[in-house]
């Protein structure tokens, strides 16, 4: 099943000296294609710009005033950044144009950044077989790069292998800098943004205050010392089989309750480096600059090493790990707007990855369990996914618990009725929510306050419904299992129990689940 792109651009078609080519990637709210140049021209600083490039469309002239006001914000700071930043370790923006078409609507208004074309992703590289030597190298570049941006007083907020791009020339790039946040002090401010298997245990349920959630570049820190392990081991540091697994193990560390788990793969001289990035604390974790000391003493490199030829690119093997399907996790903005969220659109299992992050294995990740051409957006598809394989019972699927999101909420992120006292795209009520968010069976240790993230919603309704199914009656229940599960999170097991079905209060909120669930349920599985 191939997913539509966010931005439907025509090959062909002209934006400035552009002319789209072939599409690479996509997310949620925006997309990217391949672009060649029409006309000699030069950048702002004088220089040629290339034969190629990536066009990244953002649909700024679409949406609602609330959606468009949080794309809005995110295009911002990563066209500030590049507007402000030059370094050769991260990816270059050549220019920014806002299309004129009032002839196409779907494409009038809409935000292009021109970016520097890259071969591939590190998270398509993880997919090969076996893992290609030089990730010590590799990782000093990405290293490097930080060290860039935290030096001119940035922090990126999103590090992981889908936004580490790798050139044509072996060099590597950071890239995807819409959650980039410039320091204040101590702190930055960044969206209520949450990728979790890279987000530092004290960001994972922080307060978010009216500017968004305070970071500091010891999240970078911490992400970097994820991800040296993933390169290096093909595992994470954490426990579990799941992103929401690890990341209750992450706030168990934190709590100092459970402990890093290094792979014995892991090099010495890295044990100690990852140990550092991975510290319980922020202010216990190595700074930059020495963390870059070390790194480049560890791969053996000197300052912008190369990557060796065994990194670009090349035909990926067909093969199915842990690490294809996490490490292209499609992330989820707590404000709707996955648009870091890239998919892989290549042919024949080809990842051609542009200057859009593109995440290799998040197309296919899922797709026999759960139908996303039917509306369920596909930023919201691992979580939905991960959230009921977390749960033993056969009726918990993910067909299930997006049928309720779409009952609930219509995928709606920043749902608030207050009246009711529900929030999210769950409807959660933050005192029942509080009992669910942790895999451990115990109650946060405070309650939630709005807005509520997905990233907390989804995985406690798989929570939720797993703790609800044992409960109903295994006999003289009518209609199917999975609908009176659906009652019963509107309601309760015990007025379904009561009731010998779907209580009448209920009907119709049953019969959009039901309609629903049977949309998003391939056929295979029906």
């Amino acid at each position: 099943m191939t997913e539509p792109f966010a931005v439907p651009v025509p090959r062909g078609y002209r934006v400035g000296v552009w002319e789209v080519r072939e599409p690479i990637a996509t997310g949620a709210f925006g997309s990217v294609y391949e672009a060649r140049r029409t006309e000699d021209t030069v950048a702002d600083d004088g220089v040629e710009l290339p034969r190629t490039a990536a066009l990244k469309f953002l649909p700024t002239g679409t949406g609602t005033p609330r959606q468009l006001a949080h794309l809005r914000e995110l295009i911002d700071r990563e066209v500030e950044l590049y507007r402000r930043l030059k370094r050769p370790r991260l990816i270059r923006m050549y220019d920014s144009i806002t299309v004129d078409d009032p002839g196409r609507p779907e494409l009038d208004g809409a935000t292009v950044l021109v970016l520097e074309k890259a071969q591939r992703s590190l998270s398509a590289l993880l997919t090969d077989a076996p893992r290609p030597s030089g990730g010590a190298a590799l990782l000093a570049q990405i290293c490097e790069g930080l060290a860039q941006l935290h030096r001119a007083g940035w922090v990126h907020g999103d590090l992981k292998p889908a936004n580490v791009l790798l050139m044509k020339d072996g060099s590597a790039r950071l890239a995807d800098f819409n959650m980039a946040a410039e320091m204040e002090g101590t702190h930055a401010y960044t969206p209520a943004f949450s990728t979790p298997d890279y987000t530092p245990p004290e960001l994972l349920w922080s307060e978010i205050g009216e500017r968004g959630r305070r970071i500091r570049p010891s999240s970078d820190i911490w992400a970097f010392g994820v991800l040296a392990h993933l390169v290096l081991t093909d595992s994470f540091p954490l426990p579990g089989g799941t992103p929401t697994a690890r990341r209750d193990a992450a706030a168990a560390y934190a709590r100092g309750t459970d402990e890093l788990r290094l792979s014995p793969e892991l090099p010495a001289a890295w044990r100690e480096i990852v140990r550092r990035c991975l510290a319980r604390t922020h202010a216990d974790r190595v700074t930059t600059d020495e963390l870059l000391r070390q790194v480049e003493a560890a791969a053996g490199t000197g300052r912008s090493p190369r990557l060796p030829r065994t990194l670009l690119p090349h035909r990926r093997s067909r093969r199915t790990t842990m690490v294809a399907a996490v490490s292209a996790t499609v992330t989820v903005a707590v404000l709707g707007y996955g648009i870091s969220a890239w998919t892989a659109s290549g042919s024949d299992g080809e990842d051609p990855a542009g200057s859009g992050s593109g995440q290799a294995a998040a197309a296919a990740y899922g797709a026999a369990e759960l139908r996303t051409d039917k509306g369920v957006p596909v930023r919201y598809r691992q979580l939905i996914v991960d959230s009921a394989h977390d749960c033993s019972q056969a009726e918990v699927t993910p067909a299930l618990i997006a049928a309720i999101l779409k009952a609930e909420s219509n995928f709606d992120p920043d749902l608030s009725d207050p009246d009711a006292g529900e929030y999210g795209i769950a409807r959660w009520t933050p005192s029942i929510l509080r009992w669910y968010m942790r895999a451990d069976g115990a109650p946060a240790e405070a309650t939630p306050r709005p807005p509520l993230t997905p990233a907390e919603s989804i995985p406690a309704v798989g929570r939720y419904l797993c703790f609800m199914e044992p409960r109903l009656e295994t006999t003289g229940l009518s209609g199917d299992r999975r609908v009176l599960l659906a009652a019963a999170y509107r309601t309760s097991t015990k007025k379904v129990n009561a009731a010998g079905g779907v209580p009448p209060n209920v009907h119709d909120y049953a019969a959009r689940v039901a309609h629903y669930l049977k949309e998003y349920t391939p056929p295979a599985r029906k």
